[in-house]
């Protein structure tokens, strides 16, 4: 125990202990064969002086001056001292600076040990509380009217008088729930037939018609809605959200993570949960500058005014996660950015999960509606590896020589190996402004709809080229700078989250996006069955398309890649919302089902509809994954089959890859028109 203990003592406090054990300027001398019972004390104080001594022979601070040993004697031995009585205090005075020592040690091992399960637990207590309150206020308001219709029976409604801005807002929202009931009944309508009744192709295009002009309906409703509440916290989703933001603010780290996660959901949550949640992108807290150089100085050995030329004390981004800073590199002075991770994070995180995954766990079994299990599924595997930056820095070049040779204008920061560590990632500063930041496309005179296409396009080629996914493209990792000749170039950051899925997976991937492109609805089942799919084959194509799949009928019968009525993007996102919520049972239940593979998928499909729905110039998704998933599967048969069979296959290809660069030039030529309109 003793040895143990004095290990872990630092050099400083073996100099002191050294000190004090020969201040009095004796020294010990073990030197006689004999025992003597009245130097007991003594010969115990060099017993334990010598053991102390021997814990100390490695790091070269031996406490015991002019010691001899004798090989030839084993293991007895007395001792003299010029002063017996001023060394036997002197010998306790020295036990008892380094029983204290150990016993300091000792009590802050304990401490480093308990306190990641403590704040674990705390963060826990938050987490049950806050569910508790959400459920017990969306449970209020299940039954708010007859709360109501009791009040005024009563004849109390004067002492409960509803407030005037409460009042309009609660008019605003009754008004999109009637128009969310309309479209929902005009796509049951349109999507679910009688199978008695055959429909004309007129009576069909009246409810396709129906359905468009409910959506956009719905969507001025809740772009009324949404601006009458953007300074407001009444309401219920409006509260609930609140009370999970301020959750995930006050817990940080993996809590974030998940909030961030579901502001992305903004086809499964109310408006007001995406609105409020989205602060999380941008107000992660921050840790103090005096924790920064710490986690700097135990990665790296030094501080951060000791390694770099400059180092800013104000972060300029602040994630779940960690933290960025700008610097300056040593001696070059090229602009460098340091991520540094939050201290205490990599030590708490499997508590937070296990936390987050019982209640998930427990909420899944108390309601049946609630069947949110599977983010805690996707989550849980991959946050030790967001926490090893060095996984990350490794992410990084890979997918930026992928980059290099899609030659697509996307650049990935590259990394500094020497400042890296597991908690530290040193790369190249990247100039660049956030996909969301409007005004200053607007400033810039910057092609949205180029944007758009490019971000698309960089992520496909990820999934369909050699299935290295980043699986983590929110706002605040894809950044924007226009070029000399004025296209968009794409910084893509944050490499922590990665997924390699296997070729076999790929393949029967991209064949359900050729199928999906060509509107084939046979090779569609087929494609969905390989995946583990079968009769919910239609939902989980308009997952993926964020369509309906009747478009998909309807294209099967035109032969084209999009749909006759083509709506704006608010009505757009009130469409796929409208269906969302009539399907949410059935979209988790086949969550449940897929490969946990696609469960990445999806997460990245949410963000970057998200980043389309935010640029208002909505990228044909369809077309461009189409695109490339048409490449990977004529690429894989070109060496498994026959010359002749080869030869159809590239006429098939280059059939289909004509029509789609028509369909772009058609595309680009009528933005521009409208642009010039």
């Amino acid at each position: 125990m003793l040895r143990r203990v004095v290990s872990a003592t630092t050099a400083n406090q073996l100099s002191t202990i050294a000190a004090a054990t020969t201040t009095a300027g004796t020294l010990v001398c073990c030197t006689k064969l004999s025992y003597n019972p009245i130097d007991s004390n003594c010969i115990t104080s060099c017993a334990w002086t010598q053991q102390l001594n021997d814990s100390f022979v490695q790091s070269g601070k031996s406490i015991t001056r002019g010691m001899n040993h004798n090989s030839n004697v084993g293991h007895e031995a007395s001792c003299e001292t010029s002063n017996g009585n001023e060394m036997q205090s002197e010998c306790k005075r020295s036990m008892l600076v380094v029983q204290k020592q150990s016993k300091k040690v000792e009590e802050e091992d304990i401490v480093q040990q308990i306190r990641p399960i403590l704040q674990a637990s705390k963060r826990a207590l938050r987490l049950i509380n806050t569910v508790v309150m959400i459920v017990f206020e969306y449970k209020v308001d299940q039954y708010q009217h007859w709360i109501d219709s009791t009040i005024k029976s009563t004849g109390l409604e004067y002492f409960v008088a509803t407030k005037g801005e409460d009042f309009v807002r609660q008019n605003f929202e009754r008004d999109v729930e009637n128009k969310l009931k309309d479209l929902q009944e005009a796509q049951r309508a349109y999507a679910e037939p009688d199978e008695d009744v055959i429909r004309s192709k007129e009576e069909i295009e009246e409810k396709r018609r129906a359905v468009h002009d409910a959506a956009k309906k719905l969507g001025e409703a809740e772009d009324q809605l949404s601006k009458l509440i953007s300074n407001s916290s009444s309401g219920v989703h409006s509260r609930a959200a609140i009370r999970l933001r301020n959750l995930c603010r006050i817990n940080g780290g993996t809590y974030i993570k998940v909030g961030q996660h579901l502001a992305n959901l903004d086809h499964l949550l109310p408006p007001d949960y995406i609105r409020i949640l989205q602060s999380l992108f941008r107000d992660c807290p921050v840790t103090p500058y005096s924790d920064v150089r710490e986690v700097i100085r135990e990665e790296l050995g030094d501080y951060p005014e000791n390694i770099f030329d400059e180092f800013e004390e104000v972060p300029i981004a602040s994630a779940s996660l960690a933290q960025v800073h700008v610097a300056r590199e040593k001696g070059t002075g090229q602009k460098l950015a340091i991520k540094v991770q939050h201290r205490g994070l990599r030590e708490t995180s499997n508590g937070d999960l296990l936390a987050l995954e019982y209640v998930v766990r427990l909420v899944d079994r108390v309601f049946d509606e609630f069947k949110w299990g599977w983010i805690v599924d996707e989550i849980a595997p991959n946050l030790p590896k967001e926490l090893d930056f060095k996984h990350e820095g490794n992410n990084a070049e890979k997918a930026a020589e992928h980059m290099k040779k899609t030659s697509l204008n996307c650049v990935v920061p590259k990394i500094h190996w020497n400042s890296t560590t597991s908690r530290v990632l040193c790369m190249d500063f990247e100039e660049g402004f956030s996909v969301t930041d409007l005004a200053q496309m607007e400033k810039s005179g910057l092609n949205k709809r180029n944007l758009a296409v490019l971000i698309s396009s960089v992520f496909q080629a990820q999934i369909f080229d050699d299935g290295f996914i980043h699986c983590d493209p929110h706002p605040a990792n894809v950044l924007w700078r226009k070029s000399n000749n004025g296209e968009p170039v794409l910084v893509l950051l944050d490499h922590g989250l990665y997924k390699q899925i296997d070729d076999s997976f790929r393949m029967n991937y991209a064949k359900l996006w050729n199928a999906l492109l060509v509107a084939n609805i046979d090779d569609i089942k087929k494609s969905c069955s390989t995946l583990g799919i079968d009769e919910m084959y239609p939902l989980l194509s308009a997952m993926l398309m964020s369509r309906p799949f009747d478009e998909v009928v309807e294209r099967s019968k035109t032969n084209s890649f999009t749909a006759k009525i083509k709506i704006d993007a608010k009505s757009d996102a009130a469409m796929i919302r409208g269906y969302a919520q009539q399907y949410i049972g059935e979209i988790i239940k086949l969550l449940d089902k897929v490969p946990r593979q696609m469960l990445l998928l999806f997460k990245m499909n949410d963000c970057l509809r998200h980043i389309d729905h935010t640029l208002g110039s909505n990228a044909n998704t369809l077309v461009i994954a189409g695109k490339y998933a048409v490449k990977a599967v004529y690429k894989s048969r070109c060496n498994q089959r026959t010359f002749i069979n080869r030869l159809k296959d590239w006429f098939s290809y280059m059939f289909v890859m004509s029509r789609i660069r028509l369909f772009e030039a058609a595309e680009w030529w009528a933005y521009e028109r409208r642009l010039l309109t």
